[in-house]
């Protein structure tokens, strides 16, 4: 039993050896930084888009206005996606490439593109909604819990 133990101790040690040698070595710092700058940058470019929007219209209420931003980030996101520059932006922003919306936008697009071989409908437009339906859920289960949370403190 003991030799058994051993050789599965050997092996793991040796699969653990290689994939710390396949491993690419990160800096946290780094990592942490160009997520900051690359979310940051992103909420700058929306903040100039809904700008320039309101100095279009300037009667345009501030709702239509954030819609209207919103819009066009995810436009330009799923474009990018498309000709392939998001995965560029992606792989040095990290997490600020994909908690901002247009990380949302790219994961519909990606999931869309990969199963367009699928068809239309079985393929782009099903795909499409792998992702939308577990955000969408989350969503509400999550707003629910806090509505309620919020009746339940407002009423103590």
């Amino acid at each position: 039993m003991s030799e058994k133990t051993n050789a599965v101790k050997q092996r793991n040690d040796r699969y653990n050896k290689y994939v710390n040698t396949v491993t690419p070595k990160t800096s946290l710092a780094k990592a942490m930084w160009h997520s900051f700058w690359i979310g940051g940058l992103t909420c700058v470019i929306g903040q100039g888009i809904g700008d320039i929007v309101k100095a279009i219209a300037p009667t345009m209420a501030t709702d239509t206005v954030a819609n209207i931003t919103s819009m066009i980030l995810v436009s330009v996101a799923i474009l990018f996606t498309g000709l392939g520059f998001y995965d560029v932006i992606a792989r040095q922003g990290g997490a600020g490439s994909f908690l901002p919306i247009t990380g949302f936008a790219n994961a519909m697009a990606s999931a869309s593109m990969e199963f367009k071989t699928e068809g239309l409908i079985f393929g782009t437009s099903a795909k499409l909604f792998t992702v939308v339906g577990p955000v969408v859920v989350n969503g509400v289960v999550w707003s629910t819990v806090a509505g309620l949370l919020n009746l339940w403190i407002m009423g103590m």
